[in-house]
Order: structure tokens, then C-alpha cells, then sequence
């Protein structure tokens, strides 16, 4: 039988060099810019979903008898619903200097 090899890197990640070299603070600061900027993606991925969400409400609510009315007025007012909350998230957005 023979043995099975394995490759071990000593090197560390470059990540980890920069870690023990960059200050604290100036990391914090990066970090928090890091998860600011991740946050502004997950924001702009929430926004596409309310305009899909709308668009879908707005095709229901226009589909005529095959929809049961009080789905057909659900849709309706979903859709008011996602415009307000669209423009609400815009302008928390940009208020806050977060504006994408």
C-alpha cells in the first residue's frame, strides 16, 4: 500500500498580512465602509424586488375575470403599497448620503 501525499502552505493569506500590519482603526474603518457598501447592494436588491413585486401585482390586478375580485383589489393595492415603499427606501437612501 502506499500513502496518500499531501501539500501543506506554509504562506499566509494576503489578507492576514495586511491585518497585522494595518492599524486598528484604519481597518474599523474599512470594515465598516466594507458593510456599508454591502448593505447599499442588499438595499438596491430589495428595491428590485418591490419593482417586480408591483409589476406582478399590476398584471394580476389588470387580469380581469380569471382573477377572483379580491385578489384582483389585493394586487391593487399592492402595488400602491410598493410605490410608496419604493419612494420611501429612495429617500432614506439618498437622505442618509447613501444614495446609489
Amino acid at each position: 500500500m502506499s500513502a496518500s501525499l499531501a501539500i501543506v502552505a506554509t504562506n499566509p493569506a494576503p489578507e492576514a498580512d495586511t491585518a497585522a500590519t494595518e492599524p486598528l482603526t484604519t481597518r474599523i474603518r474599512r470594515l465598516q465602509e466594507e458593510a456599508r457598501g454591502m448593505a447599499r447592494e442588499h438595499v438596491r436588491q430589495l428595491e428590485a424586488s418591490i419593482v417586480d413585486m408591483a409589476r406582478l401585482a399590476s398584471e394580476v390586478s389588470e387580469g380581469g375575470d380569471a382573477y377572483p375580485v379580491g385578489v384582483r383589489e389585493m394586487a391593487r393595492q399592492m402595488v400602491a403599497d410598493c410605490e410608496s415603499r419604493l419612494l420611501g427606501l429612495q429617500s432614506i437612501m439618498h437622505r442618509t448620503g447613501n444614495i446609489h
